[in-house]
């Protein structure tokens, strides 16, 4: 049987990418997608040599390019030894299997580069099978990929049924290991259920961002506790949850999974329980990297995300972190103001979420207590419903 993961083999394995601008997305937006996506290929141990981006009306049905820079793309890759191209959109099996006959070289896609960063990333039990379960999903539909070398043998008689009956093979033992992942993560989502009816009424806040925002470092500063941080996409996967107390208020801190453009389907699909964390929060704290050229665009595709998972109005807090790492604005003279947080609090920034904003720099602690004096206002509204009779809370 193939096997779930497809592992990048080496570190460092050179490699290009290559996108599309097409009516939906433009040719800036389609390169800072592509510069996205060699951030995700450097995350997952490969070098990138070249981009590739060509515009289309669409994305060519057969090969995602077309003919003309499917050319130019493998002369290239020829000419520099190149053996992986990862293309910027998830590629449909036909699509895999022309470009693979074509380039002659290994081919990812965004979902399966996604996946596999995933792959390396699990460290739980929990998150093992959640990846497992979306890998399977996703390679499911593509296993005739991996039988195209029948098709170089002489003499169909004889050769095509063996052929159709390992895939066949493969499908069913894939569906019922599917089947397997589905009933164990939905054992492990009954028990985090139990365990978060198990914490009480606490106030719950859930951070939840971009990849790559600061959400475990602000988790680590708020709750004074060691949760894994680095400076890569996806460093947490797994859901932490520490309790938090602010003034004379406990309250349930959970830092979650970051978000990206173009998420897998399957891994929104397999990683409920962590989704269920941010269904059940009573306030989001929607970290944003200001130092991030494209911030704005991170903001939006949080939210839509957020708006799949859950559909209720909840409070949110917008924080701005990073601000230690901010790049002031040119004067018109070419000269380089200073940024402050004043300057800051008083900008166009400070009006993007629903609610105040609030700048900070978890690294370096700065204006954490302005952050810790808004939790506490908005934890203790909840409370005072919760338990209108506690007087000594308030």
């Amino acid at each position: 049987m193939a096997k779930a993961k497809v592992k990048i083999q080496q570190e460092n394995e050179n490699c290009v990418i290559v996108g599309v601008s097409h009516s939906t997305i433009t040719e800036e937006v389609a390169i800072e997608h592509l510069d996205e996506l060699e951030f995700l290929a450097t995350t997952a141990g490969a070098a990138t040599t070249k981009h590739f981006l060509q515009k289309l009306p669409v994305p060519n049905p057969k090969t995602y390019v077309g003919s003309g820079k499917l050319t130019e793309i493998k002369e290239y890759i020829s000419a520099n030894h190149i053996e992986l191209v990862i293309f910027d959109d998830e590629l449909s099996p036909s699509q895999l299997r022309n470009i693979e006959k074509e380039l002659e070289c290994k081919i990812l896609d965004r979902t399966i580069l996604i996946l596999d960063i995933f792959a390396n990333r699990a460290m739980t039990f929990h998150a093992k099978t959640q990846v497992e379960l979306a890998q399977l999903q996703y390679m499911l539909p593509r296993l005739t990929r991996m039988w195209t070398h029948l098709e170089r043998q002489k003499g169909g008689i004889g050769m095509r049924g063996p052929g159709e009956s390992q895939i066949e093979t493969d499908r069913r033992i894939i569906g019922q290991r599917i089947s397997l992942m589905k009933a164990r993560l939905k054992d492990i989502d009954k028990q985090m259920s139990i365990q978060r009816g198990n914490r009480g009424q606490l106030v719950r806040v859930a951070l939840v961002g971009y990849t790559n925002v600061g959400k475990s470092t602000l988790m680590n500063v708020l709750s004074k506790s060691k949760v894994f941080a680095e400076n890569k996409l996806f460093a947490t996967l797994d859901t932490t949850v520490r309790k938090v107390v602010i003034g004379n208020l406990p309250m349930l801190l959970t830092d979650t999974v970051g978000f990206i453009r173009k998420l897998p389907k399957q891994l929104m699909e397999s990683f409920k329980s962590t989704l269920d964390e941010v269904r059940e929060a009573d306030i989001l704290v929607h970290v944003l990297d200001i130092s991030h050229p494209n911030f704005e665009d991170h903001f939006r595709v949080v939210n839509e995300t957020l708006s799949e998972i859950d559909k209720t109005e909840k409070p949110t807090l917008v924080v701005f972190n990073k601000i230690d790492a901010y790049l002031p604005k040119q004067s018109e003279f070419g000269e380089e103001e200073p940024e402050t947080l004043e300057t800051l609090k008083n900008s166009w920034m400070a009006k993007l979420g629903t609610q105040k904003a609030i700048f900070i720099s978890a690294r370096k602690k700065e204006n954490m207590e302005e952050l810790r004096e808004i939790l506490y206002d908005e934890v203790k509204e909840i409370f005072k419903v919760r338990y209108p009779y506690n007087d000594f809370l308030y």
